[in-house]
């Protein structure tokens, strides 16, 4: 597979980043209780902050919200995935955990202020391009809705677009039955190339602790914009 870092979205920020870890011979499980109650606490502690601190006043959400119209999308009507959850928290709408790989995904979100994704290998087809999105960039989401991802970051594979930073798709969900996934960290721009790679290093250990397997990442950015593996 080869994963491209698109000239679309470095043409407007040279800053862009992202992250891409894969994760070979898994297992997904329901989440044991550790990470439950990592999740559980850490969005209690989330809720009483935002009882004095706005969700836009994280430095992560607000580096975020200005690259979405950076890139040409309204923030307010299409919000990235971190805000959504950190906006259902301050409702005390807590995450309901799903199994071990979406609910330690989600953790991480919180955790560093960042979007971020997951997606079955498999269900994958061909080569992965991250592009800026177009009105053809569209899927049916896990949020029940299809979406039109125009001026969003997007992941496309030969059969078409499958996530972002905005919702993924139902078509490369990763589920209990997952062997093999790729993981999508949505780092900040600010973020130094070091500062990114020893995240994804963090973030891969972590989630290896808890899955088993091996691991590979890699950082791409206008220094490095491709990926074979």
């Amino acid at each position: 597979m080869i994963v491209t870092l698109d000239d679309s979205l470095l043409q407007i920020e040279p800053t862009f980043k992202i992250g891409i870890i894969h994760y070979t011979k898994i297992v997904v499980s329901p989440s044991p209780q550790m990470l439950k109650g990592r999740l559980q606490l850490f969005q209690e502690q989330l809720f009483f902050e935002m009882e004095e601190k706005k969700v836009t006043e994280f430095n992560g959400i607000k580096e975020w919200r200005a690259l979405w119209k950076k890139f040409g999308a309204d923030p307010n009507r299409y919000r990235h995935s971190t805000e959504a959850l950190y906006r259902r928290i301050a409702k005390q709408n807590y995450i309901t955990p799903m199994h071990s790989a979406v609910d330690l995904n989600n953790f991480f979100s919180l955790q560093y202020e960042i979007p971020m994704g997951i997606y079955d290998f498999h269900k994958i087809q061909g080569d992965i391009t991250i592009s800026l999105g177009t009105e053809d960039s569209q899927y049916a989401g896990l949020n029940g809705r299809e979406n039109v991802l125009k001026n969003i970051i997007a992941l496309h594979d030969t059969a078409g677009a499958f996530g972002s930073p905005f919702v993924d798709s139902i078509r490369t969900a990763v589920t209990k039955d997952t062997t093999e996934a790729i993981q999508v960290v949505f780092l900040r721009p600010s973020i130094s190339q070091e500062e990114g790679e020893k995240l994804l290093h963090s973030i891969g250990d972590m989630f290896h602790q808890i899955h088993g397997g091996e691991v590979n990442s890699i950082l791409l950015s206008n220094e490095y914009k491709e990926w074979r593996n």
